[in-house]
């Protein structure tokens, strides 16, 4: 099978709930001692800025009218550059990441903290890089500049 094939194919927010689901089950089998206030609110201030980044990531490009399919990159119509896009090139996947984390902090097991080195790995393999070649052939040397001034991930 050619790994090229898993390209693009899994929207990330599927792949972000699969890795959730797998965390779960990991996190049956261990944990730590962790007083559950101080976890609980450690889990909501990391999603919360998770989602602040996926939302703002989405509304960016819904205001620039262009797609936000993850698995049709060859029809982004802009690049989208400003707002949190001043920050990382990925704030949607950023947002998901950083949601994983606060569930695996809420979940209280350590195994569960390999969920998210999972998902970044898989993303950055079959979602950013394909993403970014589509990018560079439609953007050229615009998107050559904005990577060389915002990091991929923060």
């Amino acid at each position: 099978m050619n790994i090229r094939t898993l390209e693009l194919k899994i929207p990330p927010p599927i792949v972000a709930v699969l890795v959730a689901a797998l965390m779960w089950g990991v996190s049956r089998t261990t944990s730590w001692e962790f007083p559950a206030v101080a976890r609980n609110g450690a889990a909501l201030m990391i999603a919360a800025i998770g989602v602040s980044f996926s939302v703002s990531g989405f509304l960016a490009f819904h205001h620039a009218k262009t797609t936000i399919n993850p698995r049709t990159p060859q029809a982004a119509s802009s690049l989208v550059s400003s707002g949190v896009y001043r920050i990382t090139r990925n704030p949607m996947y950023v947002g998901l990441l950083l949601v994983l984390v606060a569930w695996a902090i809420f979940l209280s097991s350590e195994w569960a903290l390999l969920g998210p080195v999972v998902f970044a790995a898989y993303i950055h393999r079959f979602q950013i890089t394909p993403e970014e070649r589509t990018l560079m052939t439609l953007f050229g040397t615009e998107y050559s500049a904005y990577k060389a001034k915002v990091r991929r991930w923060l």
